[in-house]
Parts: C-alpha cells; sequence; structure tokens
C-alpha cells in the first residue's frame, strides 16, 4: 500500500499523570495505537502555547486527552476550539479523545460540563447504537464492545447534527460524528490496559471520595481491542482520502 506523503497532526491538550510519564506522552501514545511511525506524526503542544499549523497540511488530525477542563474556557484552549471549528468545517479528517472529544463538541455548538453521573474510569462496557452500523469507523463491530475511560466531564449536549454513536453506564454520548470526517471518542483507544491500570492507581483517592472501589475497577481492567481499531480505522480513512 501507498501512504501518503502528508504526515497526520497530533495536537496535545495534555500530558499523562505524573506516575505514568515515564511510558511517554500523549502523542506517543497515539502514535503507537494508531500504527504511525515517527515520521508519520507531527506534534503541536497548544496547552504549552503552541500554534496549530496551516489547515490543510495533515492527512488528519487527533486531539489528545487532557487534565484540563473545556469548561474552564482557558485561552490556549478556545484558540484551538477556533482552529478545529475550522478544520471541521473544511472538511479535514478529525478525531478527537477525551477532552479532545469534548474540545470538538464545544467547537462545534455543543456543550460540555461536568459529568452529572460522576468520575467514570476504568474499562467500561459501550453500547453502540444503531448509526453506528453505517459508520466507517464503528461499522462490523459487536453491539457491545469495551474501551479504556477516565473522565469527570462530558458532552452534556452534541453539536446540531452530530451522530450519537456509542453509549455507557455513565455516559449517554460517548462517540459521535459529525459532517463526514470528523469523530469525537470520549473513551481513550491509546490505552493499554498497562496504562488503564496505571490511571486507576493514581486516581485511586479520586474514586474512593466518589464510593467506587477502586481495586475492583482495577482488578476488572482488561485489554480493549476494538476501541483500538476505532482509531486504526481513522488512519486509514484518512489515508485514503487526502
Amino acid at each position: 500500500m501507498i501512504r501518503n506523503s502528508r504526515p497526520f497532526l497530533v495536537v496535545e491538550t495534555g500530558q499523562p499523570v505524573p506516575s505514568m510519564r515515564r511510558h511517554g506522552g500523549f502523542a506517543h501514545w497515539i502514535r503507537t495505537a494508531a500504527g504511525l511511525a515517527r515520521g508519520e506524526v507531527e506534534v503541536v503542544n497548544v496547552q504549552a502555547g503552541d500554534a496549530p499549523p496551516a489547515h490543510g497540511e495533515h492527512a488528519g488530525v487527533i486531539v489528545s486527552g487532557s487534565g484540563a477542563m473545556v469548561s474552564d474556557r482557558e485561552a490556549w484552549s478556545e484558540r484551538t476550539a477556533d482552529w478545529l471549528r475550522d478544520a471541521a468545517h473544511g472538511g479535514a479528517p478529525v478525531f478527537g479523545i477525551c477532552y479532545g472529544h469534548q474540545l470538538l463538541a464545544h467547537a462545534l455548538g455543543g456543550e460540555v460540563a461536568d459529568n452529572p453521573r460522576g468520575l467514570e474510569m476504568g474499562t467500561v462496557d459501550l453500547e453502540l447504537h444503531p448509526a453506528a452500523g453505517e459508520d466507517p469507523l464503528f461499522t462490523g463491530l459487536p453491539a457491545r464492545i469495551q474501551a479504556q475511560a477516565t473522565h469527570l466531564q462530558s458532552v452534556i449536549r452534541p453539536p446540531e447534527g452530530a451522530i450519537v454513536l456509542a453509549s455507557s453506564t455513565l455516559d449517554d454520548r460517548h462517540a459521535f460524528r459529525w459532517g463526514e470526517s470528523a469523530w469525537g471518542v470520549q473513551f481513550h483507544p491509546e490505552f493499554s490496559a498497562d496504562h488503564m491500570r496505571g490511571y486507576v492507581r493514581a486516581r485511586a483517592a479520586n474514586l474512593e471520595r466518589g464510593g467506587q472501589d477502586a481495586a475492583a475497577i482495577h482488578a476488572a481492567v482488561r485489554a480493549a481491542p476494538d476501541a483500538r481499531r476505532v482509531l486504526r480505522r481513522f488512519v486509514r480513512r484518512a489515508r485514503r482520502h487526502a
């Protein structure tokens, strides 16, 4: 297969929890999970103040997770939302992960706020909606898949025209597509089971304060290959349409 010469852009909106940074940053985790070589990825750290490049220079855009909150409307986040809005309206392939999912929804007119059902963390069951059967990234997957998740905020109201593709017990909008080439997923397809266990350990006190059993959540962590398959399908689709 001939690969498009244009690289993918990873927009870093944050970094892993300190205890997990020995494994690299989110851009490294995403690149590895997506099956991309080092030379196939460029990284822009918008949280550190870097400006995203001009639109149209990349095969696709992947927006990382973050410990920040979209509802705080920080200046760097709002600038990135404006950039994402233009990218999505211009037809660029966009894939938002966790914070990136929420930021994309916000950029396109949706609403993001604290999840009224509380902290969601661990390997969670996702129910795919009927529309997922016709979606390029989700078609053919089982009606229920597992995914890694860790978030306090959620997309409370999706953007107008968005198609919700998946939900969990604690989040009704775990994935959506807007238009033909923009997706947001609340889950973390780039997380391995080891990454997820590390996050559960790091957030154990938060889980316990919320009345959840951190040890049980840690023990229930499993690999989530279908969730990772969604990310890889995005990469393949973006290459084909570049």
